[in-house]
């Protein structure tokens, strides 16, 4: 069953235990028991989130892979400065 979930996972990325229950077709129960099990050999990765879905309120367990780190975020990355006033020859 673990196996199952962790494919799901590297397939869909983070997800919330309501919506890979019903994906998986797996009473939720015993996905929260399966999820608690990755989470303590370190498989997976598990946070309780609150989401507010067109007005009603979603509390559940958010999960991801251990081994896929969130994407970065485009653009320029703070500390980086760009050192226009250094002519090459100047120093």
């Amino acid at each position: 069953m673990t196996e199952t979930i962790v494919a799901y996972l590297r397939a869909n990325a983070e997800q919330l235990d309501v919506d890979m229950a019903e994906a998986l077709h797996i009473p939720l129960a015993e996905l929260r028991d399966q999820i608690a099990q990755l989470a303590a050999s370190g498989d997976v990765i598990c946070c309780r989130v609150t989401r507010f879905i067109e007005g009603r309120k979603i509390e559940g367990i958010s999960c991801r892979l251990s081994c896929d780190p969130p994407t970065p975020a485009r653009g320029r990355k703070p500390g980086v400065k760009k050192d226009d006033d250094v002519d090459a020859g100047i120093f």
